[in-house]
């Protein structure tokens, strides 16, 4: 998703789209482990989202500040 797509979402919605991607992160991790995972960019681009719904999640909380 795109950061725009994620500042529209609501504070539930971002937390429960965090838990999703951090779940497929470690699914990712563990067919990457097992060699079943051919293209290892996803971990990267899976990692890349948790980092902007987090950002996003601190933008709001400082701006409530």
């Amino acid at each position: 998703m795109k950061a725009a797509e994620l500042r529209e979402l609501s504070d539930e919605e971002l937390a429960r789209q965090l838990e999703e991607t951090r779940e497929g992160l470690f699914n990712l991790r563990f067919q990457h482990s097992s060699g079943a995972l051919e293209p290892t960019s996803q971990l990267s681009v899976r990692r890349r989202e948790i980092a902007k719904i987090l950002t996003i999640m601190r933008e709001r909380e400082l701006t409530d500040a």
